[in-house]
């Protein structure tokens, strides 16, 4: 009797495990509200990285002037003294001069440069 209830009970077990082929997954992470917005969100874009820092000697005065200069050419961090306050300058296309609010304006790359700076007036800077 137990001969002809095995081949039953093989053929019921396998027609169960046909029915849901993938395993259950059950997880304790609470579901993220955001998850549709940050899906469906604009791809976030990196600022550019450090392409050059520089210490320029410039004339007439023998100043000195810190740059760095960013990939893309379109962003210039300035400042007078090493470790000193920098200003940000920006350029609307690469190769257009670099300016800032209150007449800050740097005209060249990190080897050679024409600066303009409150205060100080033109430098004409080399790397």
């Amino acid at each position: 009797m137990n001969m002809r209830l095995l081949p039953v009970a093989a053929v019921a077990l396998l027609a169960l495990s046909a029915c849901n082929p993938e395993p259950e997954v059950i997880s304790d992470r609470a579901p993220d509200p955001l998850e549709s917005q940050l899906a469906n969100a604009a791809p976030v874009e990196l600022p550019p990285a450090i392409k050059a820092t520089v210490s320029m000697r410039c004339q007439p005065g023998n100043a000195l002037v810190f740059a760095e200069f960013f990939e893309g050419d379109k962003i210039v961090a300035l400042a007078t003294e090493k470790g000193g306050t920098k200003t940000r300058l920006t350029a609307p296309e690469a190769g257009q001069p670099f300016t800032a609010e209150g007449g800050w304006k740097l005209t060249g790359n990190s080897t050679a440069a024409t600066v303009e700076i409150p205060g100080k007036g033109t430098l004409n800077c080399k790397g």
